[in-house]
């Protein structure tokens, strides 16, 4: 489904370059439940941004089934993103100024699909994560729980052939938390490919693959024997 070859990611600093990323080298296929764990400034966002098509400042390959990413232009990025990615961020980034109702839709907007058919598709998707009753709600009006339900509900209302997820369950006390993953666990289960970034071992727990990066490079990825053998992605 996702092929990364060779996917380097630096920044311009005063000292230099500075490299968040180097030589990363991952294979996705469909219906896997990937973590990305590793200590803060390891890469884990900045290799989220990169599959999530937030960030255009990369060397190497990346391919989306029979999609090479890296010879499409901006526009063509994000009409891929539109069509096959979802993504939960940590804090949530609702629309203050729109209802949940209104949240979920804001994907559907983009494509071209006639208002009562949205409609239905946002019916539906509130009775599944029984939010209906909140449906006229505003976010401020939400707890952070229910905030990251309507987050998930928009991420996925498209059906996305991916679901990126950034510390899903950061800002949430561990009912809350847990009641999120169970719910990745479920949309997995129906064949959701889902890649979680988390510092939370528990919620490592919920997927079926695990990658560790240390200081940019991969270090670890339990679905390749030689890396696990090594313990470093520099070899």
């Amino acid at each position: 489904m996702i092929q990364l070859k060779n996917i380097d990611r630096s920044y311009k600093s005063g000292a230099g370059q500075l490299w968040v990323l180097r030589r990363i080298h991952i294979d996705i296929q469909p219906g896997e439940f990937i973590t990305v764990m590793g200590p803060s400034g390891s890469g884990k966002s900045s290799l989220l941004n990169i599959l999530g098509l937030l960030d255009d400042d990369w060397q190497g390959e990346y391919w989306f089934g029979e999609q090479p990413v890296h010879k499409l232009n901006r526009k063509q990025r994000a009409d891929l993103s539109r069509r096959s990615i979802g993504m939960v961020f940590q804090s949530y980034h609702l629309l203050d100024d729109l209802t949940v109702a209104e949240n979920i839709d804001l994907p559907l907007s983009y494509k071209n699909i006639p208002t009562a058919e949205r409609q239905g598709m946002v019916a539906d998707v509130l009775d599944r994560f029984r939010m209906v009753a909140k449906k006229d709600l505003f976010p401020s009006q939400l707890s952070g729980g229910q905030q990251q339900l309507v987050g998930i509900a928009r991420a996925v209302i498209h059906k996305p052939a991916l679901l990126l997820a950034d510390e899903p369950t950061g800002n949430l006390h561990s009912v809350q938390a847990k009641e999120i993953m169970e719910l990745f666990r479920e949309l997995n289960q129906q064949g959701t490919t889902i890649v979680q970034v988390t510092h939370s071992d528990l919620n490592a727990t919920y997927g079926t693959r695990t990658v560790q990066l240390r200081d940019g490079w991969m270090v670890a990825d339990s679905g390749r024997a030689e890396l696990q053998a090594t313990g470093d992605g520099k070899a």
